[in-house]
């Protein structure tokens, strides 16, 4: 039997009459729908030439075709590649050389810029209303389709993820990865086909996709699917739902609403939040609030979930719980790899059969992340208390976390320094009410030159997504240093640590 992910998405769907997906606006899409529609744009794929493991870029809005594309991405044996929209092209310029994708999907406004690009991809187009000319010709194919079998071992995503130094490192995925989490997930999180998950997170990210999309879809459950993050319709929308996920800006801003009552959550079993660290201030402003206490988990693109706070029992701020069934989790020496002592702060190392496959064409830095016995260096510290609940003290490599998003300082502070004036910058993150930590630039001037806050920023807007770019940019003589010459981010995180109080 084939292992493809689609395949056994398909076993576990409940009836084709029932509803997986319905909109705002009124649109829905059934199990059936999603059958057929997948197979559309499959054969779509198919006729544009993608054979079992092409790469597909996607970088589109939000829509319940993107939903249709994923699907039929995975029934066609190819590798989906989602990519953040707020990328520009200069950034997509490397993603699509270094993955040489068979198809680019992007919106009908960007096309000419990727046409523009020189790839040699099939360049098809899908805008925020599930419009474009991929949708025409998916809409013109068969609904019927055989999915390609695929061994557990095949791809079935690249998501590029990054480190503090060099360029993003595509984290390759296996339908066999993906397939052990969504199920160990399931039954973790208590998901059956009566549960209705409220979604509003991105889908070119691990959590939307991979946790708030291959969940539902393994139980054979339903979402609520709103375009973006939009308080007013969750508000409204909460007392439908049976699960929300986030992250802990969606928390922030709900409690900012004093509908927010233990009687609209009436009908929700389950918060869960991720993606950035939930402050134990809101855990316990929500618990407050609803009566009901957030579920925090910890996962990365490269591995999916790895722990999670328990469904039945204490869900203890400022953890992420323990290691979920089939993840072995250790504390480790940093430098030599050896487990410490249990209590001690050392780097979070994991095994099991959601860790990836490692970096494409990255086969250095692929060795460079395990342990000779196999297990993934996270990057990542952290401490496992008496109760054998993890908690995360610090990221390696000076990793941001803003609204969600990853930040790597590196790319951003490459940009900065490339421009006229600025000797070095050293970019960190500072604790922000909404975003968790704001992306902030502290720029060593050259003598003589005259550079202000409102120009720079005007500048990296070319540049850099919205999310990396700094929300403040600090002008100083020069940077602290070590003995060794080393820059001390600590130090410049302390100085400027209520900047955004």
């Amino acid at each position: 039997m084939s292992d493809n992910l689609y395949a056994l998405f398909r076993q576990a769907a409940p009836g084709d009459d029932k509803t997986f997906l319905r909109t705002p606006a009124g649109q829905a899409l059934t199990y059936g729908d999603l059958e057929s529609g997948s197979a559309r744009f499959a054969n779509a794929l198919v006729l544009l030439g993608v054979k079992p493991g092409d790469r597909v870029a996607v970088q589109v809005e939000k829509s319940p075709e993107t939903v249709l594309l994923y699907l039929g991405c995975l029934r066609a044996g190819a590798v989906y590649l989602p990519l953040n929209t707020a990328y520009t092209l200069n950034e997509l310029a490397y993603f699509i050389g270094d993955a040489e994708p068979a198809v680019v999907v992007c919106d009908p406004r960007t096309r000419e810029g990727v046409l523009g690009l020189g790839t040699g991809a099939e360049v098809v187009t899908l805008d925020a209303m599930g419009q474009g000319s991929l949708a025409d010709l998916a809409a013109d194919q068969s609904p019927s389709f055989r999915t390609v079998a695929r061994e557990a071992s095949d791809l079935a995503a690249i998501l590029y993820t990054s480190g503090t130094t060099g360029r993003s490192k595509g984290a390759m995925l296996t339908h066999a990865n993906l397939a052990s989490n969504a199920r160990t997930l399931v039954e973790a999180w208590r998901f059956t086909p009566d549960d209705v998950l409220l979604h509003a997170l991105p889908i070119f990210h691990i959590h939307g996709l991979f946790v708030a999309l291959n969940v539902p879809l393994m139980a054979g459950a339903s979402l609520i699917y709103l375009p973006k993050f939009d308080p007013e319709a969750i508000i409204r929308l909460l007392p439908e739902a049976t699960v929300m996920m986030g992250v802990p800006t969606f928390y922030v801003r709900l409690l900012q609403d004093e509908r927010l009552t233990a009687e609209r959550v009436s009908n929700c079993r389950l918060f869960v939040s991720g993606s950035a660290p939930l402050l134990a201030e809101t855990h316990h402003q929500w618990s407050a609030a609803t009566g009901t206490a957030i579920l925090e988990r910890y996962g990365m693109t490269e591995t999916g979930m790895n722990t999670s706070n328990p469904y039945d029992g204490a869900r203890v701020a400022g953890t992420v719980g323990p290691p979920l069934p089939d993840v072995s989790l250790r504390i480790a020496d940093p430098e030599t790899g050896h487990p410490v002592p249990q209590g001690e702060i050392g780097m979070i190392e994991v095994k099991g059969p959601n860790v990836f496959a490692g970096y494409w064409r990255m086969p250095e830095k692929t060795a460079a992340e395990f342990r000779a016995d196999g297990y993934f260096v996270t990057g990542d510290l952290g401490i496992i208390d008496d109760a054998g609940y993890v908690q995360i003290v610090g990221r390696g490599k000076d990793l941001i976390i803003s609204g969600g998003f990853n930040v790597y300082p590196k790319e951003v502070e490459g940009e900065i320094d490339a421009l006229d004036g600025v000797v070095e910058s050293a970019v960190i993150g500072l604790p922000h009410p909404d975003l968790g930590e704001g992306v902030t630039a502290v720029v060593a001037v050259a003598p003589g030159a005259a550079l202000e806050e409102a120009a720079l920023l005007k500048t990296l807007a070319e540049r850099l997504a919205g999310f990396k770019r700094p929300k403040r940019v600090i002008f100083v003589e020069d940077l602290p240093r070590n003995t060794m010459g080393k820059v001390q981010k600590a130090a410049l995180r302390e100085r400027y640590r209520e900047l955004y109080a």
